[in-house]
């Protein structure tokens, strides 16, 4: 009997000993989102290959791969049900001023039904975006900008993963390759490129691929990547970011800063909405109220800091609450002008009801830009046709889009005449560039994105709600693995938001000081209370779990 009793004591002390008091509930099972191989070859691989660093840390790992519209809604629309996603942000040409990146996706202002979609809340963090706003002083902004950076690598919001070299194609016998623009940070495929490209030969009709679906069509809904490529043709803004980075006058004929707070913007003369009534002043006004209104959560940041809107002729004054040294480039430069005859009667009646202007969809879309929407067949292609009564009116007949959600699909399209621009290769880049050296007709080009890949932390969520946490999971992985097993070097590892593209702006100290390893991620982990038992990844202390199992 005693030796029974001896025997029962020591398993008690032995699992006394291999479950510490100290111990937390083990961490549930933890899901990663990803759009699917077939589409978007590098992110599934580098999820993959997170998921197995993750999995040598003690967490049981799902990547879950489903659709681009069904992830984004359940990303967008459902932001308590997640755990972690696969995300970008694209290279678009007003985000060369860090100002959107930096206030738009992390300020808590944004959280609820904004950008912030992750639930980032730091005050500390919010004040510095804040200053960095309404900071004229370059010098100074800039102190900011690089102070901003330095918070979120310590609380790693976002796991960055890399900012990609984007790359293009075109068929130079069907377009002069001298007219083709490579933006700065955003390459080949923006605006400047669709506006001025030339044809070759008979051939006008320019043919771009897209590997992900439209989801929407909308002036006040900044919805994906390329949905923006149609926005931006569909509908002008009152200033356009140039070729080099630097804002423009577009439908203004000028703008003017009569003061800290002030600008005065001249509308230009003779423009017309694409159903033949004119563009006025009021219609510029209209644009940014309604961009200030809570029907268009996604542009209300841009929006916010406006005071007045006043018009005298045909100039539009904006009157600022305070100085903001990114308004011309992030508000005058992103909100797309609306028709205030079409969009006032859609706005008062979405008033009264719980959708806002994101999910609405004109049916035949108006706006004054240099292309026209004509048609639209879902999964398939979105058709727009020159505005040859534009100011900047394209050389090009139509603007084509096909949906290929297929790389290889879409480099045999190139190859064959099917699409004469790759606006998107999710596959290889080698083997573009192989496939050019074979054909000899087709220019490839590879730019370093402003935009970059990586993995969200539903911050809502235990145990993505500790900066720690976050922390070691963003530190178990070598970026480096990323650039040449997923991108097969075609990207830069980051640790930033400010893409290198920007040089004036991007902190190159938070990249080099970054130190990532399994020995680096389990220290964290240890140094904040978290314990592995039996292989298995537990909470500090006597924490909980909170969140039911999927």
């Amino acid at each position: 009997m005693k030796s029974v009793l001896r025997n029962a004591f020591a398993a008690l002390v032995v699992a006394a000993v291999a479950l510490p008091a100290w111990a937390g509930d083990p961490i549930r099972k933890i899901t990663i989102l990803s759009r699917p191989q077939a589409g978007q070859q590098a992110e599934f691989q580098s999820v993959q290959l997170i998921a197995q660093e993750w999995r040598k840390l003690g967490l049981d790992v799902e990547v879950r791969a489903i659709p681009w519209e069904q992830m984004s809604d359940e990303v967008w629309y459902k932001r308590d049900s997640w755990d972690s996603t696969a995300w970008q942000m694209v290279g678009r040409p007003e985000r060369s001023d860090p100002d959107e990146l930096i206030f738009n996706l992390f300020h808590s202002s944004t959280a609820k039904d904004g950008y912030n979609f992750a639930g980032y809340l730091n005050k500390d963090y919010d004040a510095t975006a804040e200053a960095q706003r309404g900071e004229i002083d370059p010098a100074k902004r800039k102190a900011l900008v690089f102070k901003a950076q330095e918070i979120l690598s310590k609380d790693q919001p976002y796991m960055m993963l890399v900012h990609p070299k984007s790359t293009f194609a075109f068929d130079k016998t069907v377009w002069k390759p001298e007219s083709v623009v490579n933006q700065s940070g955003i390459g080949i495929r923006n605006t400047w490129t669709f506006l001025g490209i030339e044809p070759a030969g008979a051939k006008k009709d320019l043919i771009i691929n897209s590997s992900d679906n439209i989801k929407a069509i909308n002036p006040l809904y900044i919805s994906g990547s390329v949905d923006s490529w149609i926005t931006e043709l569909v509908w002008d803004r009152l200033l356009r970011v140039g070729p080099d980075g630097l804002p423009k006058a577009w439908a203004a004929e000028s703008f003017t800063w009569k003061d800290g707070t002030t600008v005065d913007v001249k509308l230009k003369s003779g423009m017309k909405w694409h159903d033949g009534k004119p563009v006025t002043p009021e219609d510029v006004k209209f644009s940014f109220e309604a961009a200030v209104g809570g029907e268009a959560p996604m542009y209300k940041p841009f929006a916010t800091n406006i005071d007045s809107i006043t018009t005298n002729g045909d100039v539009i004054t904006f009157k600022l609450k305070k100085p903001a040294a990114s308004f011309v480039t992030s508000s005058l430069a992103k909100v797309n002008l609306i028709p205030k005859h079409i969009w006032e009667p859609i706005l008062k009646d979405l008033a009264t009801k719980p959708e806002t202007a994101e999910s609405y969809q004109e049916q035949m879309p108006i706006g004054s830009g240099p292309f026209k929407f004509a048609s639209w067949a879902k999964n398939e292609s979105v058709t727009l046709a020159a505005n040859k009564d534009h100011f900047a009116a394209p050389k090009v007949d139509r603007w084509i889009l096909r949906i290929v959600p297929n790389a290889e699909a879409a480099l045999g399209m190139l190859r064959s005449g099917e699409i004469n621009f790759m606006g998107e290769f999710t596959g290889d880049p080698q083997v573009l560039i192989d496939a050019a050296k074979k054909d000899g007709d087709l220019e490839v080009v590879s730019t370093v994105d402003m935009g970059f890949r990586y993995i969200a932390f539903n911050e809502r969520r235990a145990p993505f709600n500790d900066p720690a946490f976050r922390r070691a999971l963003s530190e178990a992985v070598d970026r480096q693995l990323i650039v040449k097993a997923a991108y097969r070097g075609f990207a830069v590892a980051s640790n930033s938001i400010v893409s290198p593209a920007l040089e004036y702006w991007h902190d190159k100290s938070v990249v080099d000081s970054f130190k990532a390893g399994q020995a680096v991620a389990a220290k964290t982990l240890k140094d904040a209370g978290y314990t592995l038992e039996g292989g298995k990844l537990h909470y500090p202390g006597d924490t909980k779990e909170t969140v039911a199992a999927k």
